[in-house]
């Protein structure tokens, strides 16, 4: 597929070739995966994509598609400024849309707890460079009216921001792979085994690769188990609704009310409902809660009163994110040629362009993201899940 990015309209001949003749298999085929095949393809790697289903019909299809770089750790503020600037590129009419959006992130009166962190948040964002500014609530109804603010008691705007849609982001990707010379295998389970690296697809055919991507989400745990390789990871469930309503942005976190909006075409998209517990990803209630997007749609109304009147439901579901010890991702290498990337705590496709960028670069032989080295656990740490939204105010 070629859009308006040279990149995607160039071939793979066009390229430094440093994977030419290295045999790739990349496991899973949501907004990750899709990258990293991509990039590895590009570089002359002989790669197959598989999937278990289809593109993006894992957690990926179920995402949000918030994109920002509100992150006070320089490592995930690069990450996903590098991410946004990749979503700028990639995009275009033959691709998939990126609507540039501000992020603004907010806590009420009476939650000091939060509030401080929102503060100490921009604070540590402008050290590291990150554009962000810090607001109170009358300011903040200057410059977004459709927001109610007379009970915030401090926000942060990001500029850097926008959102896309996860499922075409991942079937375009998918598309520039293959178009750069590798071979997608959709409705294809796959099992793992190490010594040597390999991969056994449903028909039982016994492949031997060079290396072996496992970017296969909530999943991805169970597919490491069956090459003996435990994950300090746990999927977690959230949900998510879309209504009509009026909403021209900004994009919204509110904190204190723990949950996020964005604009959707004819309305808006939010979500909240994080079950702090892990999920059986073969057997988790895809289906939201009884009267979860009643009670969301009431909350969501608070802080956009515009929608009140006319805002209703068109559809509600749930899906799975990955929770790690710590909260950052495991991505790199575990053992000699498998590869994984994981336990994105809710913020995998937001970073997607940059991470699966990074992990191909990795299996090429360049640098890893020495942060996220999936060895710095043994895998059977014991961790409470957290949502990957919530303010740390440490």
């Amino acid at each position: 597929m070629s859009g308006d990015d040279p990149e995607l309209a160039v071939g793979a001949d066009a390229f430094t070739q440093q994977g030419a003749g290295l045999e790739v298999a990349v496991v899973g085929a949501g907004a990750v995966g899709a990258t990293a095949a991509y990039d590895l393809a590009r570089e002359g790697a002989n790669v197959t994509l598989y999937d278990r289903g289809t593109v993006a019909s894992g957690s990926t299809g179920r995402a949000a598609g918030i994109c920002y770089d509100a992150f006070a750790d320089g490592l995930d503020a690069e990450l996903a400024g590098d991410a946004i600037e990749r979503f700028r590129a990639l995009s275009g009419d033959d691709t998939f849309p990126f609507v540039e959006c501000p992020y603004v992130w907010l806590a009420r009166e009476g939650d000091d707890e939060r509030a401080d962190a929102v503060r100490e948040q921009v604070a540590r964002m402008q050290d590291n460079g990150v554009v962000a500014l810090e607001m109170e609530g009358d300011a903040l109804a200057d410059r977004f009216p459709a927001l109610r603010t007379d009970d915030v008691a401090v926000a942060g705007i990001a500029g850097a921001a926008g959102y896309a849609d996860p499922g075409a982001y991942a079937a375009c990707l998918a598309a520039a792979a293959t178009g750069a010379g590798a071979t997608l295998e959709t409705e294809t389970p796959v099992e793992i085994r190490t010594d040597p690296t390999r991969v056994i697809d449903s028909e039982g055919e016994d492949r031997e690769v060079d290396a072996v991507l496992v970017a296969a989400g909530a999943h991805t745990k169970e597919l490491l188990a069956g090459a003996g390789v435990t994950l300090a990871m746990k999927p977690y469930r959230v949900q998510a609704l879309v209504a009509s309503g009026d909403l021209a942005g900004p994009m919204c976190y509110d904190a204190s009310g723990d949950f996020y909006l964005r604009p959707h075409a004819g309305g808006l998209l939010a979500g909240d409902g994080t079950e702090n517990r892990e999920a059986d990803p073969d057997a988790y209630d895809r289906e939201a809660d009884d009267g979860f997007a009643d009670d969301l749609v009431e909350r969501v109304a608070h802080r956009v009163p515009a929608i009140a009147a006319d805002a209703s439901l068109e559809r509600a579901w749930a899906g799975l994110c990955t929770a790690t010890p710590d909260r950052d991702p495991l991505v790199g290498e575990l053992r000699d040629g498998l590869f994984v990337a994981t336990g994105f705590q809710g913020h995998g496709f937001m970073r997607a362009p940059a991470i699966g960028q990074r992990i191909a670069t990795e299996i090429l032989g360049g640098e890893g993201i020495d942060a996220f080295d999936p060895t710095r656990f043994d895998g059977d740490e014991a961790f409470e899940v957290v949502s990957g939204m919530a303010l740390d105010p440490n």
